[in-house]
């Protein structure tokens, strides 16, 4: 991006070096998410069958025209891709470094993995990982504080009002800042900077979703991600793999309060890492896996290696467009 906003407009109206390669870069997503669709348009389609199968027949109903609804199932197709890797993967490089400067936390995790009986690490069943309340609770807590999308964008597509009589034209731009939102004293109290897993809790130790507009992470309205179970499911089979077979230590220490203050962060569309997440991986001993109630099979290393490709990913697609850039 251009620091002088003119000659970005001019190379956006020639359509050359950088606009140009975003231009077509753009094409490439979309050609790649429309043929998904009409292939499965070519398909036997149930609407019992995988998501996209059940967003096509939901589409059949809508009042539009056969390209606008094949342009919604690409939005959306792409929209899951996003969410699925690159967020998911962003989210759980903060988390673990948090996790490794919060010793507390990171063992209440393990007693709570210790409840589950990991016959089949790859085969967990939805209750199995709805159960995990504080760990839920504290993949929350670690996207408040570092929100995979740190700033949310929304542009008016006509002349409107909001409830307080405030005028907004078409075109205007509202942003909201979620990182911002994350660390207000007034809306998460004097503990706002603090990284409290408990805060998400009731009295009995269960989980309680708080109000979608106090944490913006998946949107709020009608427009929030309805993504947002599946980037759970995700994250907590990471998390359960990874430390069911290494110990994580991060270089140079992890997200310790004092850091967590001025944490090494680098904002574009995305709030990655500064320098990314260096670590050293410790296979854990037998006896501590089994403490899980669990046996250590095959299945269980793929799902953690898994979990640190989508990390190490998200780093290099970083280091990349940096270098590009």
């Amino acid at each position: 991006m251009s620091p002088f906003p003119a000659i970005s407009k001019l190379k956006r109206f020639l359509n050359i070096w950088n606009e140009r390669k975003y231009k077509q870069a753009i094409a490439t997503v979309n050609q790649f998410a429309m043929d998904a669709v009409k292939s499965k348009e070519t398909q036997n389609i149930d609407e019992k069958g995988d998501l996209l199968s059940r967003f096509t027949v939901l589409t059949y109903g809508m009042e539009r025209n056969e390209n606008s609804r094949r342009e919604f199932l690409r939005d959306n197709i792409i929209s899951f891709i996003f969410a699925g890797k690159d967020l998911t993967s962003i989210a759980l490089t903060w988390f673990f470094w948090l996790l490794d400067g919060h010793s507390h936390c990171k063992n209440l995790i393990r007693k709570e993995l210790a409840t589950l009986t990991l016959n089949r690490p790859l085969y967990l069943t939805f209750d199995d990982l709805k159960s995990l309340n504080y760990l839920h609770a504290a993949l929350s807590e670690s996207m408040r504080l570092f929100p995979p999308v740190p700033v949310i964008s929304k542009s008016a597509l006509d002349d409107d009002v909001l409830p307080d009589g405030t005028f907004v034209g078409e075109g205007w731009f509202a942003d909201c800042s979620v990182y911002a939102m994350g660390r207000m004293e007034r809306i998460w109290g004097s503990d706002c900077r603090e990284f409290k897993p408990e805060r998400w809790l009731d009295g009995n130790g269960v989980y309680k979703r708080l109000d979608p507009f106090k944490y913006p992470v998946f949107g709020c309205g009608y427009r929030s991600c309805f993504g947002r179970e599946m980037v759970y499911v995700q994250m907590k089979l990471v998390v359960v793999a990874v430390m069911n077979e290494f110990e994580i230590e991060v270089v140079g220490g992890g997200g310790t309060p004092e850091k967590v203050v001025d944490p090494p962060y680098r904002v574009a569309t995305v709030l990655s890492m500064k320098k990314g997440l260096h670590a050293r991986l410790k296979k854990r001993e037998q006896t501590q896996q089994q403490s899980y109630g669990a046996r250590v099979q095959d299945g269980g290393v793929i799902m953690a290696l898994f979990g640190l490709f989508l990390v190490g990913l998200s780093l290099y697609k970083r280091k990349l467009y940096t270098t590009r850039g």
